[in-house]
């Protein structure tokens, strides 16, 4: 069959791998991809916001497959524009992939299906906002509503710097139109645990668990990010925990999403944070995490067309999940700056020496081609995973795998995974 990924991230790298290794696909397409992904996929310049043109191009290939990768295409509703051309695709719908394109109306799910999260208001007011921060219990949260490139998440340990927060969102607009309306959470404390899970719009199939790091500097300090690393298994997500979810979390929001019209059919990922109380829900993405597919792709021994093909068609109930005994850990290589100001465009070196080994990857997340050199093109560079028997040999894997890459302005956390130790 002939496959076409749509995105050009770590993540579309990590799923461009691994669909390439299934005996199903014959060919594969990326759009637009990146100096990665040209290694196992045909790359075609169409950006992932040009939906008719990405469709018609899966028309006039006979595309049996379309897999759809980032949030913003699937929050405008390309898996729509897919199926209205009889093209068969793998992405929640646009009424769908709302679950995560509006915060308020996750969360105000959760609250009518009685879904475990922290308690919460929302408002579209900047002054409403403001005067409901003055008796509140600090520290507190505060969210965009809209997409965010996972940075539209704001913990104050304050009045003022909520206050500051409020305004850098709703009247400054740091995060577009996503900051219109906001929710203002209790904060809530515990490990942070992330659970991807294939979903056919009835049954839920939970992957391992892994565990991100947000924050762009070593110890959790520095702004948010898309993701500076992650791991996976999460030792903080026990057989308990698991159980818990499943009954609580997993099938209810399967179950909300089916009872109010909005089949779910992807990948749902659910931010968890395990909290004294229980595991309460963070966060839902419609599409795989970036950088959590990175590490928990390479431990999947399933095919994974199979399983995209049994979300699909509804037949999710028959597929046995299977992962590696083994653990993960990716370390992103990102552009000293990263996620502010930055320079791109230098010379990656090293890359060759991880062509030929499953014990290693080195997913591109922002790379180009250009008169034979891969440049940097972006933030986040690369994510060099490693496997290992353990996390703490996975760990250490990674780490040194890091040290065989060089360019100029490279930048990486040093302590990605460091609890694990």
């Amino acid at each position: 069959m002939k496959v076409l990924i749509i995105g050009g991230g770590g993540r579309e790298h990590a799923i461009a791998w691994k669909v390439a290794k299934s005996s199903k696909v014959k060919k594969l397409y990326c759009a637009p991809g990146n100096a990665g992904i040209q290694e196992c996929a045909e790359c075609i310049e169409i950006p992932v916001t040009n939906h008719e043109k990405l469709s018609d191009f899966a028309l006039s290939k006979e595309i049996d497959l379309t897999i759809i990768g980032p949030d913003d295409p699937l929050a405008a509703g390309i898996v729509d524009v897919f199926e209205k051309k009889g093209l068969r695709v793998f992405g929640p719908r646009r009424n769908a992939a709302i679950i995560e394109s509006s915060k308020i109306f996750a969360k105000d799910l959760m609250k009518k299906y009685n879904i475990p999260s922290a308690a919460y208001e929302t408002f579209s007011s900047p002054d409403t906002a403001i005067e409901y921060l003055k008796t509140s219990k600090y520290p507190i949260v505060i969210k965009a509503d809209g997409l965010a490139l996972g940075k539209g998440v704001l913990i104050c340990m304050d009045y003022d710097e909520a206050v500051k927060a409020v305004k850098s969102i709703m009247v400054d607009k740091q995060f577009g139109l996503a900051g219109n309306r906001i929710i203002i959470e209790d904060f809530i404390e515990g490990p942070e645990v992330s659970v991807l899970a294939f979903c056919d719009g009835t049954h839920i199939l939970p992957m391992t668990s892994a565990q991100d790091h947000k924050r762009a500097l070593d110890n959790d300090m520095g702004l948010n990010t898309g993701g500076m690393g992650t791991f996976s298994p999460s030792p903080f997500y026990t057989e308990k925990v698991d159980e818990f979810c499943k009954q609580y979390i997993y099938q209810p929001t399967m179950d909300a999403m089916k009872a109010e019209g909005r089949d779910f059919i992807g990948i749902l990922f659910i931010g968890l944070m395990l909290t004294e109380d229980g595991p309460k829900v963070l966060e839902y993405n419609a599409r795989f995490g970036d950088p959590e597919a990175q590490v928990v792709l390479p431990r999947l021994k399933n095919d994974l067309v199979e399983v995209f093909e049994a979300c699909i068609d509804g037949g999710l109930d028959e597929i046995d999940l299977s992962f590696e005994q083994n653990a993960a850990v990716c370390v992103v290589l990102a552009s000293d700056g990263y996620p502010e100001k930055y320079d791109k465009g230098f010379e990656i070196q090293g890359l060759e020496d991880f062509s030929v080994t499953d014990e290693y990857h080195v997913f591109h997340a922002a790379t180009k081609k250009e008169n034979g050199r891969i440049l940097t093109n972006g933030g986040r560079v690369l994510g060099v995973t490693a496997l290992g028997s353990n996390l703490k040999e996975a760990r250490a894997n990674a780490y040194k795998a890091t040290e065989k890459i060089y360019f100029k302005n490279k930048y990486m956390r040093t302590d990605i995974g460091k609890a694990i130790e």
